[in-house]
């Protein structure tokens, strides 16, 4: 019998009890080598663990099935993965198309680093279709996109840039990581290849570094496979596991964040401190269509801008007992951050630059009361 709930699958794909001892929760293979029954007879196809490990084996196949994906591999950060993937797909002399407002850490890693060995990019707003249709060239191989964007929350239409980039033969790269495979699933909608920092939702503790990839092709899987074993940037089995607990509990958080988050925004909506909030769920957002359509519900990431300026944000940041000031997200515990000095501090002086009013927060799981309250009273001072 086959069962598709996303909840059963997160708790069971991949993690079927030991055969040894029917142990429900997979064992931590915490080994880097594996005794072999004779010259090359590997037990079950291990022989490294930079190659292959249990624990990571069942974290990669809960992350395939959640995703609807031909394979998942397992990475020791979400840049570990966003590197590993750049350099499988992409040579000297082609062109990707980013975000206008991609994430820091993926703009200095193709700005700084990917375009030193003979990468081009262009960022573009890609909540404008016609816009990333435009910046496509012949020698266009990949459309990274984001959607929920950090920080500005933006939504792109995955199945029509899907199209768009496949029309140019080109991948679309989809980082899910605002999102979690719980509230999207790109590859469902038209997206080769699907980007995770774990740390965030999907680890969900803020006790764990990792990263995954996701694919559609089964053979993309199997080159992107042989390049993480070749450059190294693995999970260790007790990060694996720590992140295969998480995974448990994805859905139930997800829904909890999404809930918070909503009261959050309808209290600062009505703020006269705040100039602007970034939700996808608000009827006014420009992407909340396209959301609704893509989305189960609209996520734990809120974004405002504050009417004073940069001080003011600064000033809210400083003042919240409940939310913590600190970078990440999608952790139990509410965070709060100034993206322009923090998160996206790489992006300052280009055309990526956040504006300097802006605050991004991460809503937890804590109470909703508590979380309306300590943002209140942080923007009251």
């Amino acid at each position: 019998m086959k069962f598709d709930g996303f909840e059963t699958l997160a708790i069971h794909a991949g993690q079927e009890p030991d055969a040894g001892t029917g142990a429900v929760v997979v064992p931590i293979y915490q080994t880097s080598t594996y005794a072999q029954d004779g010259v090359g007879g590997m037990r079950q196809g291990y022989e490294y663990s930079r190659t292959k490990n249990p624990t990571r084996t069942a974290l990669e196949e809960c992350l395939a099935a959640l995703e609807s994906g031909a394979r998942g591999l397992g990475f020791a950060s979400g840049m570990a993965a966003e590197d590993t993937l750049l350099r499988t797909v992409l040579s000297p002399g082609d062109h990707i198309i980013i975000p206008g407002d991609a994430y820091g850490g993926t703009f200095r890693l193709i700005s700084k680093v990917v375009e030193r060995w003979g990468v081009s990019w262009d960022a573009v707003d890609q909540t404008d279709v016609d816009a990333v249709r435009d910046a496509m060239r012949p020698n266009t191989k990949v459309v990274w996109t984001e959607t929920p964007t950090n920080p500005l929350l933006g939504i792109t239409d995955i199945e029509t840039v899907a199209q768009i980039a496949h029309d140019g033969d080109a991948l679309l790269v989809v980082d899910n990581t605002f999102a979690s495979p719980y509230l999207q699933q790109p590859l469902t909608l038209g997206a080769d290849v699907v980007v995770h920092s774990t740390t965030k939702y999907i680890g969900g503790h803020s006790d764990v570094v990792g990263g995954a990839l996701v694919v559609a092709d089964a053979e993309l899987g199997e080159q992107l496979a042989f390049h993480q074993n070749t450059m190294g940037a693995i999970p260790g089995p007790f990060d694996s596991w720590l992140t295969l607990r998480g995974v448990k509990t994805l859905g139930v958080r997800m829904d909890r964040h999404s809930e918070n988050a909503e009261r959050v925004v309808a209290a600062l909506e009505g703020h006269s401190a705040v100039r602007r909030v970034y939700y996808p769920g608000l009827d006014t957002h420009p992407g909340h269509k396209i959301a609704e359509r893509q989305m189960r519900s609209f996520g734990g990431m809120v974004s405002f801008a504050l009417r004073d300026g940069e001080k003011a944000a600064l000033e809210v940041c400083e003042r919240t007992k409940v939310f913590t000031l600190g970078e990440s997200l999608g952790g139990v515990e509410s965070l709060i951050e100034h993206p322009g000095r923090m998160t996206h501090a790489s992006t300052a002086g280009s055309a990526l630059e956040v504006p300097a009013d802006l605050v991004r927060i991460s809503v937890g799981i804590e109470s909703g009361d508590d979380l309306v309250a300590d943002l209140l009273q942080a923007l009251e001072g």
